[in-house]
């Protein structure tokens, strides 16, 4: 019955509360709340499905002590680190991506922050990317000064991606080299500039349920509408090389909660989906309408054409660009 007067609120046009989540969460069984969530993304956003792709632009060497990361400097990591990709072997994912229907491709450097020479040259990218392909326009390059916000808008980028990670009681056990409030800084200066916002953050981290709620109700205060979930992947030598994974279960209920908490967004899965094999296309019927393709920076992705394939197969439709002549 729970369910049924909480889908009834939303489709009403009203919110849940973080009392209703917990009950919500707490009080059903894992089945019926998955297939709730999935009702409710089907009212409210249709079969549409959003797809996006991200290219790693600049890695390693970062300042930042995030514990999940690879690319921190303050671990002994093996990846490969790189001031600049090379503009043609962005294209060659670029056209790629444009070509299968995903609608977005963002350029995500590691650091603290990019510099206003960094972005210039990053400017040539979005400027080949634009001209080549159909592809809307994304950035994710660490904080941001209005100065830099505007710059990347005269580039084209549309929508600026800086997840908050995780919720603000929780954040100073992942990150101690910058807080959640500059976080919001970041995303504040996006808007000013007349970017969308996509924020979303890393499961499996040691937090609890609650801590996950509480990042589901920090982002519908902050009205993001492009909400990424993470799944932990553990990286050797990194302070979180070590936690438990979560279970399927885990996964599908926070699915699922972050749709019945932001009714309006998309859920969008993004990277360590893998780690679950061919059950991560069960959060596209628990609630997710939308993921990230590919390669995720330092960790593997999907196949392209798999999961095209997959996301097909459950009933959705993909809308996507075409090459530019």
């Amino acid at each position: 019955m729970l369910i049924a007067k909480i889908l009834d609120h939303i489709k009403n046009g009203k919110n849940i509360d973080f009392d209703q989540a917990v009950e919500l969460a707490a009080t059903n069984t894992p089945e019926e709340l998955f297939q709730a969530a999935d009702s409710l993304r089907r009212i409210i956003h249709g079969n549409t499905f959003d797809l996006c792709s991200i290219i790693n632009t600049r890695s390693g060497r970062c300042s930042e002590d995030c514990r999940f990361c690879a690319q921190s400097s303050h671990y002994d990591t093996d990846i490969e680190t790189y001031d600049i990709i090379g503009t043609d072997e962005a294209l060659v994912q670029a056209v790629d991506n444009d070509a299968h229907g995903v609608t977005r491709f963002s350029l995500v450097t590691a650091g603290r922050t990019a510099s206003l020479a960094q972005i210039e040259e990053y400017g040539r990218i979005f400027k080949e990317i634009h001209e080549k392909t159909g592809l809307k326009l994304c950035a994710s390059m660490g904080m941001l000064t209005h100065e830099k916000a505007e710059m990347l808008r005269s580039y084209g980028v549309e929508r600026y991606h800086c997840n908050l990670e995780a919720c603000r009681s929780f954040f100073p056990k992942v990150c101690t080299t910058h807080t959640w409030e500059e976080k919001v800084e970041t995303i504040r200066h996006a808007r000013e500039a007349g970017m969308e916002v996509c924020s979303g953050g890393i499961i499996g981290m040691g937090e609890s349920l609650q801590n996950r709620l509480e990042l589901a109700f920090e982002l519908r205060e902050l009205d993001i509408l492009s909400i990424p979930i993470n799944i932990l992947t553990p990286i050797p030598n990194t302070p979180f090389a070590d936690l438990e994974s979560l279970t399927l279960s885990e996964i599908l209920t926070a699915t699922a909660m972050f749709r019945f908490i932001n009714p309006q967004a998309v859920v969008r899965l993004a990277g360590g989906r893998s780690q679950m094999g061919q059950d991560q296309y069960r959060c596209f019927i628990s609630g997710a309408n939308g993921a990230i393709v590919g390669n995720y920076l330092t960790t593997t992705g999907n196949s392209l054409a798999g999961d095209l394939d997959a996301i097909r197969n459950l009933g959705f439709e993909l809308h996507g660009g075409k090459p530019k002549k």
